[in-house]
């Protein structure tokens, strides 16, 4: 925590700074797979995909694409249904903040957001940044976070005299999917527009993989060929929009409905040969998200604009868990273990205000408002719940500066939370200043070549599973601390007249620091985790990123490549010295990752290639021993897309191949991942 003395030498500054608001520019749908906001706005280059560009990948959902940014890992743990968690820079799935149409999807249970719930059919754009966002015009709560990750839900856009548009799509593959979708788009003033959009998917999740076991030795214990269970999933999703314009500003509100019922398949492990007698667990698991959220922007006069905003989300689970016992694939007897239910509340405000004091200077205040409740039904567990109830406050103070070559922003956030439980121990009430600075300079009188760099202090609140989760949850656990520094450039060159279009190349060199880190670690379930205070982990990384956009006559080329090298260093001590794992790679990590994605198009038909690497890790256990080792893994997915117009309609036919070597891999130990299969999509716009 900062001193009084330091707080008030950062306002000095901040209030002191000079800059120009930053602003993100629409881009265009040929360019590289991987868009980048104009570089003569922005201060840090950012990951984007849209447009065409998510149409092209073989993704089903926001985790899919997001495979293919620099720096993220994706935990999955197998299937249509199974969990999907993302990581930016090895820091951790609680320091990434998921904004859906501009404001954070929250968890105070858990802090985990399933980015599989969320499909492609109606994201416009999914934009990562690291650091910071190119823009103090924002709430508090998105300065919180690492790094953020922007989800923004299709607007309607109608062309010439059209006010009505509407899209059909089915989708099914060879993992049992069945998964019908529809999207309406209504104008009903020239200012106010709205939209309805719902999804089915259903798919018994049973695909097959293969698993192999080594000894020390390098022998290999068992080599076995099986079949996925218990990985069923069906869900349905049913979103409505409003858009609004007026004089001086714009409104948006937006309903959401999910539900669905899943299985959670359990870790495979290899049973005895000896006995046909097995044991099992059985798992399932319930949601239902229920949010309404609406934003409000207006400028009553030139150098002045705010923003409101507001929502309240709802979410219900319910995790039912049996022990099974089965003998010769005939099943004998079901014991109850768990069967809980979560009610779990959030309402949140927020008021930000936007001024330019000069042409090249301006100043931000944001202050939000969160209040969130997490009542449960439990059988058969006789120790009382918490009811964790907290309140939370944040403000914000930034400011921005644009001197032509050098251009800077930065602010200071503060947070304060206040915790209440019915039973049991309840944590501290937490106060917290975090600050942030970052710049940009153009060397040259050349607009094509940027150097950047930032420094970023976050703190990341134990959620209320860490604190309070019976038997797992500890009250003292302390917030993780985060210190970044990021230094990169930037290069890109452009000359409509060559065949070769435009061409990018950004490297990025990062160092962060975690203190205190909560490790969950899944228990012998995987709904419930066990947390810990880890203590350091040190974290060093450079991610190249290069993409070119030719066109060959009415060939058109994409290309995009990235590479990450990662160092993410355990560097905990007790007070007996250093730990058995001090110095290790922390779990989950690799040192070498990468990715490549490769375009053509042709009048209407276009073939799209990408490919996915994952070099050595070590699982969960402690220690960087080989028992612990994880293979490299990478994947080969192929599709090809047709457009046919057809009097006044649109029909879109596409093909998919997806790990087409049929490679036989985990992303997380003992949770396998299927092996090749086929999509196929039909959509008609009316």
């Amino acid at each position: 925590m900062l001193s009084k003395p330091q707080i008030q030498v950062l306002i000095i500054f901040l209030i002191h700074c000079l800059s120009v608001h930053s602003q993100e520019i629409k881009t265009d749908e040929l360019e590289t797979i991987i868009i980048e906001a104009n570089q003569r706005e922005q201060l840090i280059p950012v990951q984007k995909l849209s447009g065409k560009d998510l149409e092209r990948l073989n993704s089903h959902s926001v985790a899919d694409a997001l495979r293919y940014f620099s720096g993220v890992k994706i935990k999955d743990y197998g299937g249509i249904g199974g969990l999907k968690t993302v990581d930016v820079r090895n820091m951790g799935t609680h320091h990434v903040g998921v904004m859906y149409n501009g404001m954070q999807i929250g968890n105070a249970q858990n802090g985990v957001v399933d980015l599989g719930k969320f499909s492609l059919d109606d994201v416009e754009s999914i934009t990562l940044y690291n650091g910071e966002r190119n823009t103090i015009f924002q709430s508090a709560k998105e300065f919180a976070s690492a790094s953020n990750i922007y989800i923004n839900a299709k607007k309607p856009h109608f062309d010439k005299e059209k006010k009505t548009n509407a899209i059909v799509r089915f989708k099914t593959a060879s993992i049992q999917l069945f998964n019908p979708s529809f999207r309406v788009e209504q104008q009903l003033t020239p200012n106010i527009s709205t939209s309805l959009s719902s999804e089915y998917i259903k798919s018994n999740g049973r695909y097959k993989f293969r698993q192999k076991k080594h000894n020390l030795d390098g022998t290999v214990a068992y080599d076995t060929t099986a079949y996925r269970t218990n990985s069923d999933i069906e869900a349905w999703r049913i979103e409505n929009g409003w858009f609004g314009e007026t004089p001086k500003g714009k409104w948006e509100a937006n309903l959401y409905f999910y539900n669905s019922e899943r299985g959670l398949p359990e870790a495979f492990i290899k049973k005895s040969q000896e006995t046909m007698e097995t044991e099992q667990k059985l798992e399932r698991l319930w949601d239902k998200n229920f949010l309404a959220q609406s934003s409000w922007t207006h400028s009553p006069f030139d150098k002045y604009r705010f923003q409101i905003k507001g929502k309240f989300a709802y979410d219900y689970t319910r995790y039912l868990a049996r022990n099974t016992v089965v003998f010769d694939d005939e099943l004998v007897t079901q014991n109850l273990q768990a069967d809980n239910s979560f009610f779990q509340q959030d309402y949140y405000l927020s008021i930000a205000h936007h001024y330019d004091i000069t042409n090249n200077w301006d100043v931000a205040v944001a202050t939000d408002l969160q209040y969130n409740k997490l009542n449960a039904s439990r059988k058969g567990i006789q120790t009382p719940f918490s009811y964790p109830e907290r309140l939370s406050f944040l403000t914000s103070i930034a400011s921005s500066v644009n001197f032509g070559k050098f251009k800077a922003q930065a602010h200071i956030l503060g947070t304060f939370t206040k915790e209440n439980v019915k039973n049991n121990q309840k944590a501290p009430d937490r106060s917290l200043f975090t600050p942030s600075l970052v710049i940009s300079f153009q060397p040259f009188n050349q607009k094509n070549f940027t150097i950047h760099s930032f420094y970023k202090n976050t703190y990341r609140l134990p959620t209320f599973n860490d604190l309070y989760y019976t038997n797992l949850g500890d009250a003292n656990l302390k917030p993780e601390s985060t210190n970044q520094i990021n230094l990169g450039f930037q290069y890109q060159t452009q000359n409509e007249d060559a065949w070769l279009k435009t061409w990018k190349i950004k490297v990025e060199s990062y160092y962060a620091k975690v203190e205190n880190k909560i490790i969950a670690t899944p228990t012998s379930s995987m709904f419930r985790w066990m947390m810990t205070n880890l203590g350091k982990v040190e974290n060093y990384g450079l991610e190249t990123n290069f993409s070119t956009h030719s066109k060959f006559g009415k060939l058109f080329l994409n290309t995009n490549f990235s590479y990450e090298y990662t160092i993410a260093s355990d560097l905990s001590t007790t007070s007996s010295g250093k730990t058995t794992s001090y110095g290790d790679q922390i779990p989950y990590t690799p040192w070498h990752s990468g990715s490549a994605i490769i375009s053509l198009d042709y009048e209407k038909w276009s073939l799209n290639y990408s490919f996915i690497y994952v070099g050595k890790r070590y699982n969960g256990n402690k220690n960087n021993i080989k028992r612990n080792e994880i293979q490299p893994w990478y994947t080969h997915d192929l599709s090809l897309n047709r457009t046919i117009n057809w009097k006044k309609h649109t029909l879109k036919a596409s093909i998919e191949a997806n790990n087409l070597l049929n490679q036989y891999y985990d992303v997380v130990t003992n949770f396998p991942m299927p092996g090749r299969n086929f999509r196929f999509i039909l959509s008609i716009e009316l």
